[in-house]
């Protein structure tokens, strides 16, 4: 299930199909103790689906992660703002930041609802060390907006932005 994205700068991202509050509690729960940096994790709950375990998800990632960006998942017909707020509402001692809050490295959480813009946020401010999870989606090579069904590859996207954060680097 975690599919590691490979990368030379020694930034560990795995994506992850964990949609469920358990789910996601056992992928971060595994996944700690691997690592010396910081856990950032980008996730979103899927609209017209269970609204009860939106909470609950937002508050498994501020107790396991050190940095969260809400997202989107598949919203469908759902406003996916209104999705984050009901996540975020799990969410009760971490601090919302601003972008450039979350870039200079800040424990805290931000709310980015374009899903390419929060895996792009989440690479580009991870440094060697970091574990970047992208859960929620996984293997799907879709994204679910409205009632269309639209090309997204959480893989393709990080691996994209991956290659483009190695190739300033050079």
């Amino acid at each position: 299930r975690l599919q590691p994205v490979e990368n030379p700068l020694g930034i560990t991202v795995l994506i992850d199909y964990a949609h469920t509050p358990d789910a996601l509690k056992n992928v971060l729960q595994a996944i700690r103790p691997l690592i010396k940096g910081r856990v950032v994790t980008v996730f979103g709950c899927g609209g017209d689906r269970d609204k009860k375990k939106r909470p609950i998800m937002g508050a498994i990632a501020e107790e396991l992660s050190d940095r969260v960006i809400l997202t989107s998942d598949n919203p469908r017909t759902e406003p996916p703002l209104d999705i984050i707020d009901q996540i975020e509402r799990g969410i009760q001692d971490m601090s919302p930041l601003s972008e450039a809050e979350f870039r200079s490295g800040k424990r805290g959480y931000i709310r980015l609802s374009d899903r390419e813009e929060a895996i792009r946020l989440a690479i580009q401010s991870a440094t060697r060390g970091d574990i970047v999870l992208i859960a929620g989606k996984g293997h799907e090579t879709y994204q679910i907006i409205g009632t269309q069904k639209r090309p997204f590859s959480d893989y393709q996207v990080a691996k994209k932005i991956l290659s483009e954060k190695a190739g300033k680097k050079e």
